[in-house]
């Protein structure tokens, strides 16, 4: 601790009559016990010192054991000297041992001082150096070696090791005193009373410290990027759809959307299903789904107020007819449709079943409009770097009179843009309720290639027409994930990193919000 070093620190100055002192004074003492206890004195201005740093070479504990003992090449041609008539190689590890034999046959050739004349060992010479052990002896009595080479095939050998060493170098400060003087860090209610605040000495405030940390709540990374994607849909005027539903029934989630009941996105594989209740009741008017709960930018007066009663029946018959024959035009997919198979409860595995009912209210007043959302899905898949059963979906959907395919191509470019990515390519793709149906792709310049940031269409026929909707209202669809983007921000490289029981706390306090179109 550094107030049980500040007393001999004082006292050791007091004695030196250059009054300077190293801190070699206190060898067996820790140099950061040291240090805190001079950092002490030195705000009070009783020492001041100098830190000096330095590298030593020291043995280790091979290298201790060589310059007690000798080197193994000394050890091997004492045997073979002492051996008259010559030393059998087989014989010697027994001799000299079997980590000497091995080194230092070696070495002894290397300096000539043994040869090999068939498979006995003799002696060129009747005296040696043994240079390896005075080298050693220099190094543990200096700590130092000029010869760089020597240092170098020492540390080859693992004889010896650099360490570095600090130390101080400590003298008398202007207010140096014999003892150290306790000060009092708070003017107290009984100081005042008794008197002691005339005498006591009190501790000078540091205003240059920095202040203690105050704890408070932080927004995850993915609520940061979250919210500035609402940013950019409100801009663009957009309404936020209500998103709190996780558990819907196969029907919005599926039927509703032209996903035929055998398709593989239905299997155990992709989908949760709920157990305990495995089903719902058929659709029908819910008196706490108000279709005016959308968080919208614009005034509330600006919203219909007047809307018809929704057919929430005629509904399920219209997807029924659609999928089992056809109808508005369409063959349909020709299977015997389920309604049991409909009415399955799930996680939903995407926020498009959000979309779906708000635009079946959408048909009760059909007029122009622009809906998204942001919230939770749930796939059954397999958890990896950069996959979890659980993710975030960005929707939008524009609902209007006229859309082209153009159009949305445009619009793309336009929203993707608001999220600094100016770089798109668009790739034909198949969806069941979106036709045409295209992937989209951004040019990522920090990986330097195309990567897919999303997945977009025009919603079929098959899936408005039984809402109601009138039969030339267009509606663009779009999405993706929340969890890629913020990745790329925060330089995330694995998403059980970011959400889920491994996110350091940390990473979630210190890092700042992000502005999608600045970075």
């Amino acid at each position: 601790m550094a107030s049980d070093m500040t007393t001999p620190i004082l006292d050791a100055l007091s004695a030196s009559e250059a009054a300077i002192l190293s801190s070699e004074a206190f060898p067996s003492t820790p140099s950061l016990s040291i240090k805190s206890a001079l950092d002490r004195l030195a705000s009070r201005s009783m020492v001041e010192y100098e830190t000096i740093d330095k590298e030593v070479v020291v043995l280790t504990d091979e290298g201790e054991e060589i310059a007690t003992n000798g080197s193994h090449e000394a050890k091997v041609f004492e045997a073979v000297v002492a051996a008259l008539d010559g030393l059998k190689i087989g014989d010697l590890p027994g001799i000299v041992g079997k980590d000497n034999a091995k080194i230092g046959q070696g070495n002894a050739f290397k300096r000539g001082w043994i040869k090999k004349d068939k498979d006995v060992l003799r002696a060129t010479t009747h005296s040696i150096v043994d240079e390896t052990r005075e080298l050693l002896l220099t190094v543990k009595r200096t700590q130092a070696l000029d010869d760089q080479k020597a240092v170098t095939d020492l540390k080859r050998r693992k004889l010896i090791a650099l360490q570095k060493v600090i130390s101080f170098k400590i003298s008398k400060g202007p207010k140096f005193a014999r003892e150290f003087v306790k000060e009092e860090t708070d003017l107290t209610a009984e100081m005042l009373a008794n008197g002691s605040w005339k005498t006591a000495q009190l501790k000078p405030y540091n205003f240059k410290a920095k202040g203690a940390l105050t704890p408070s709540g932080a927004l995850h990374p993915l609520n940061k990027v979250r919210q500035e994607f609402r940013n950019i849909f409100f801009e663009m005027g957009f309404e936020e759809m209500p998103t709190n539903r996780f558990v819907e029934t196969g029907f919005w989630n599926f039927d509703a959307l032209f996903v035929p009941q055998q398709h593989p996105a239905r299997d155990l594989q992709d989908t949760f299903y709920i157990s305990d209740p495995a089903k719902a009741d058929p659709p029908r008017e819910d008196p706490l789904d108000d279709p005016h709960r959308l968080k919208s930018a614009q005034p509330a007066s600006s919203k219909a107020t007047t809307e018809k009663a929704l057919d929430y029946k005629g509904y399920w018959d219209n997807v029924r007819q659609v999928h089992e024959s056809g109808k508005y035009g369409s063959i349909g997919y020709r299977y015997p449709w389920s309604a049991d198979e409909s009415l399955r409860l799930v996680l939903r595995t995407h926020t498009t079943s959000v979309s779906t009912y708000v635009l079946h209210k959408l048909a009760a007043n059909p007029r122009p409009a622009r809906y998204f959302s942001i919230d939770r899905v749930f796939r059954n898949e397999a958890v990896d770097a950069t996959h979890l059963a659980e993710f975030h979906q960005v929707e939008g959907v524009i609902a209007d009179f006229g859309l082209t395919l153009g159009g949305l191509i445009g619009f793309m470019e336009v929203f993707f843009a608001k999220m600094g990515i100016h770089q798109l390519r668009f790739k034909p793709a198949y969806n069941p309720y979106t036709e045409p149906s295209m992937e989209i792709f951004g040019y990522h310049e920090g990986l330097g290639k195309w990567v897919e940031i999303g997945n977009s269409g025009m919603f079929r026929p098959e899936m408005l027409e039984p809402m109601g909707l009138p039969k030339d209202m267009r509606v663009y669809g779009w999405g993706l994930s929340l969890e890629r983007p913020t990745m790329i921000k925060y330089g995330v490289s694995n998403i059980r990193e970011l959400l889920g029981h491994k996110v350091d706390l940390n990473f979630v306090e210190t890092n700042p919000a992000v502005r999608l179109e600045k970075d």
